[in-house]
């Protein structure tokens, strides 16, 4: 049972205020009083994209507050589980788990128990066969001789392991690998990934309010590096669409 008395934020308003009344007052208004309540994008998904930065970027400070905004906001235990599980793939080991003592404080003032988390080993969801066999074909004949290694394991861990994880939908995945992208500054992975997204259901107003939303938490330069590879992604399928 949550109980609603234990501290769920690192910094108080009068913490950041007694630093800086701008940055109080922007932190309010434009995020808390604006941003957050912005349509195309709910709560939950907005909490997943924050939940990847925080990640992405070892921004440990930011992890208490939103990792209990996430709860609060719909997004299960196991779901969060799975998106440090993830992002472990996408940002790096050390990254993810930065994230896991102060979770694992989170699970503990919550009674979250291991029989609410992600099994080790479940049914993993089906394949798209067609989708993963060109997949494999491009990257093995782009970088088979370089790094075979690399090539051996995207196939077997990330997309015919991690990807078919049934404790977070297929477009969840997606909204939290190109946040953690774009948070990173990993343009030239954007295009497969922003289409994959999208493949798996985000809308094109959801992945530009996405946009917006990292401006304030990834920050404006690597939105800005972002732009152009999106604006691209949405006219080559506004061409195909049409």
């Amino acid at each position: 049972m949550t109980n609603s008395n234990l501290p769920h934020s690192a910094l108080t308003p009068d913490h950041i205020r007694a630093v800086s009344p701008a940055l109080a007052h922007y932190t309010q208004t434009s995020i808390s009083e604006d941003v957050w309540k912005r349509p195309n994008l709910s709560p939950r998904d907005r909490s997943l994209i924050t939940v990847a930065v925080l990640i992405a970027r070892i921004q440990t400070i930011g992890m208490l507050h939103y990792f209990n905004v996430a709860l609060d906001s719909g997004v299960t235990p196991g779901e969060l589980s799975e998106v440090v599980t993830h992002l472990a793939f996408y940002s790096g080991w050390s990254n993810a788990l930065s994230a896991v003592p102060i979770l694992k404080e989170i699970f503990a003032q919550r009674g979250i128990g291991m029989d609410e988390l992600p099994e080790v080993a479940p049914q993993l969801l089906p394949l798209n066969e067609q989708a993963e066999a060109q997949r494999a074909a491009t990257v093995e004949q782009n970088f088979g001789a370089v790094a075979p290694g690399v090539v051996q394991y995207t196939t077997d861990l990330l997309f015919r392991d991690l990807w078919l994880r049934p404790a977070l939908a297929p477009r969840d995945r997606s909204l939290i690998t190109v946040s953690a992208l774009i948070a990173s500054g990993q343009v030239a992975q954007i295009t497969y990934h922003l289409n994959r997204a999208m493949d798996n259901g985000l809308t094109q107003r959801q992945a530009s309010e996405l946009l917006t939303h990292l401006a304030f938490y990834a920050g404006w330069p690597p939105v800005f590096s972002a732009l152009p590879v999106v604006k691209e992604i949405f006219q080559k399928r506004l061409e195909k669409e049409s």
